[in-house]
């Protein structure tokens, strides 16, 4: 009996200590087992010469790898593990470039953290039209650019740039968004705020309670706006916290955004598009004729063949006058046999008609 309280009774700090030292070196023992088995793997593909390892599918089954796992970390933290660890082993088999509307810590260059993971090589540029020509030229491998919110709608520029640059989208990332207001003087002392407009718009009500005397400015990006608040006396931000900790910013106010399910998609772009995964959406643009009726027959070739829309907008056609183009996106992948089916239909019911990409279904990412 007294030996089995012995074993029963607690370690001593220093025996724990040693456990967690032996388990750390395991650990990394096993990623380093794994990066060499991934880059065996990769020599009998042909991913080699044709990178198609498209970052939201990877990410489903992190999900799934993750769900299973019990506690105590939870979901998001071993997603956030084996994500770094990924990119860890697709930078050794090849680097990849990846194109964003910068500077650093931005929403665009959090949401390409997420999707990428930080083994790549970060391209930040100044406008989403950059993005774009960063990927058409061969520049970076990928391209990040925010296609909606669920505050203010459609974002006009990316949308333009899809009618006029022959790219693909291969995955999509959902990011919740929450704003900070950040500064180096204490809240009352704030005299501006600047931020992106589409981040003052999100926050207007917020501003006009709590900051009513403030003035606030635009500016081309967060991460500007906490620069300015850095340098500038009685400035202030509004931007993510991670931009705050970069930059050297107290937090004033966290999570000011006047809707609490705050969110911005952002379309990975590239030259190619996803394989089937069997739980897909598709993206497209089309022109219809301008009669009465022309955009209901359209509409209901996707009832006709069951494909459920999750998304659509219109958008003004480049140098038409009351001419427009509607971008939809809908469930199923582009080489399902129904989609087949109606983008055959499509094709006869349209002016003009382009598949943008089929991708893997992702959730929010908070």
């Amino acid at each position: 009996m007294a030996g089995q309280s012995a074993k029963r009774a607690p370690s001593s700090p220093a025996a724990l200590q040693s456990k967690l030292d032996r388990l750390d070196r395991e650990l990394l023992r096993l990623v380093q087992q794994r990066a060499q088995l991934y880059c065996q793997l990769r020599k009998h593909s042909s991913e080699t010469e044709t990178p198609s390892t498209l970052l939201p599918e990877v990410e489903d089954r992190m999900a799934e790898l993750a769900a299973d796992s019990p506690g105590p970390l939870s979901e998001g933290v071993l997603r956030t593990i084996m994500r770094e660890i990924r990119s860890g082993c697709r930078a050794l088999v090849r680097p990849r470039r990846v194109a964003f509307l910068g500077p650093l810590y931005t929403y665009s260059h959090l949401a390409a953290i997420h999707a990428f993971g930080q083994s790549v090589e970060f391209v930040p540029v100044g406008s989403i039209a950059a993005v774009f020509e960063e990927v058409h030229r061969g520049q970076a491998d990928y391209g990040l650019v925010p296609i909606e919110n669920s505050t203010d709608g459609r974002i006009a520029d990316t949308l333009e740039m899809f009618t006029r640059l022959p790219l693909r989208i291969c995955g999509d990332v959902e990011l919740e968004i929450h704003h900070a207001l950040l500064g180096k003087c204490a809240r009352q002392e704030v005299q501006e705020v600047y931020s992106r407009p589409q981040a003052l718009s999100q926050c207007r009500n917020w501003l006009a309670k709590h900051l009513p005397q403030a003035r606030t400015f635009e500016v081309t990006s967060t991460a500007t706006a906490a620069q300015l608040a850095r340098d500038k006396p009685g400035a202030a931000a509004i931007a993510s916290a991670q931009a705050g900790v970069y930059y050297g910013l107290d937090v004033l106010a966290e999570q000011i955004e006047d809707n609490p399910e705050n969110t911005t998609r952002f379309a990975v772009i590239a030259h190619h598009t996803n394989p089937r995964t069997g739980h897909d959406k598709t993206a497209m643009l089309f022109q219809t004729e301008h009669r009465p009726g022309a955009l209901a027959e359209v509409l209901n070739i996707f009832k006709r063949n069951r494909l459920n829309l999750t998304w659509i907008e219109s958008f003004p056609a480049p140098g038409q006058k009351r001419t427009y183009l509607f971008f939809v996106e809908f469930e199923g992948h582009e080489n399902d046999a129904r989609v087949r089916r109606a983008l055959k239909t499509l094709q006869r019911k349209t002016l003009r008609m382009e598949i943008l990409g089929s991708y893997p279904m992702t959730l929010p990412v908070q």
